[in-house]
């Protein structure tokens, strides 16, 4: 889920990269909807840091709507959720990412026909 347990980007909080690798792998299948995501003390160990930060980045996951906390078993992923995370991604990257990746394309002279095609 995470490339390196403890190799965090400066520039954004841990608990909010943890976030987003759980969102990818929603997003990838491997928690299913309905499937309960890993507790406070196993994303600590998975992720390398402390049961707070992980409580943190479970709270934040819970109060986004995209998990849902089941009264003595854990948090589960909600049903529909995948669906509604590719859209949002998929708006993300087309208001947020694409312009961008667009204007470094025309610094270059690169057009999309250019970009490699692997299907």
């Amino acid at each position: 889920m995470f490339e390196s347990k403890g190799r965090w980007k400066e520039d954004q909080p841990i608990y909010r990269q943890i976030m987003d690798a759980i969102i990818a792998a929603i997003m990838d299948g491997t928690y299913a909807e309905g499937e309960l995501i890993p507790s406070v003390r196993q994303l600590a160990a998975i992720y390398g840091v402390s049961t707070l930060t992980a409580a943190k980045v479970l709270q934040e996951l819970s109060r986004e709507g995209l998990i849902e906390k089941r009264r003595g078993i854990g948090f589960e992923v909600l049903p529909g959720l995948r669906a509604r995370l590719t859209d949002r991604e998929r708006k993300r990257f087309l208001d947020d990412e694409w312009p961008a990746l667009q204007a470094r394309m025309r610094r270059m002279g690169l057009n999309v026909s250019d970009l490699p095609n692997d299907g």
